[in-house]
């Protein structure tokens, strides 16, 4: 069945602003006016970001929705794609961030705002923990993986391992922000199959 409901999921410190979620957004809104788009600005505590996400999608169609997530929102989207059944696409997605951002606790500022501010808490990296699983993915028919070897700060091996079984596309090269996104853009449109 076609997706009816689309859910992006931003990085940390990004937003709904970043270049990848406004190209998705912009081609949505041309080709599929049909489809219901959400993309939240996420909390920076997971536990929050969590329960924003599952209150946000209570009502949608497991069959019928799909998420879109990049770097920390890949973790996420695995997450809610692993509890509703529904497709998603990660994109350089964060396989361990409990380990990742442990080094970042602290004050931080927001990727596309530079004047604002948040704070990154100790008890976000158990927070992230909780929401972790081992267990290799139940469906991985249902993920698309977009991994580039040249993500700076992501280890392609580790996501390409987690995502085994998924269909992976992977980069020679390209970076940790997808800068040549409008590349890959059309076969992650493919694979969640918008409703028109």
């Amino acid at each position: 069945m076609p997706t009816t409901h689309l859910l992006y999921l931003h990085g940390f410190r990004s937003s709904p602003q970043s270049t990848k979620a406004r190209m998705v957004a912009a081609r949505v809104q041309a080709d599929h006016p049909g489809v219901r788009w959400w993309c939240p600005q996420l909390p920076p505590s997971p536990r929050a970001a969590a329960e924003l996400i599952e209150r946000g999608t209570a009502d949608w169609p497991a069959g019928r929705m799909a998420v879109v997530g990049s770097s920390l929102g890949g973790f996420y989207a695995t997450w809610l794609a692993e509890r509703r059944g529904c497709r998603a696409v990660v994109l350089n997605p964060a396989v361990d961030p409990a380990r990742d951002l442990a080094a970042h606790i602290g004050e931080q500022t927001a990727w596309h705002d530079p004047a604002a501010h948040f704070f990154f808490r100790p008890e976000y990296i158990d927070e992230l923990r909780a929401l972790s699983s081992e267990q290799p993915l139940a469906q991985p028919e249902r993920f698309f993986a977009v991994i580039a070897k040249g993500d700076e700060l992501l280890d392609w091996r580790e996501m390409t391992a987690r995502y085994a079984g998924a269909q992976v596309r992977l980069l020679e090269g390209s970076d940790h922000a997808l800068s040549d996104f409008d590349q890959h853009i059309d076969a992650v449109l493919a694979f969640l199959d918008l409703a028109r």
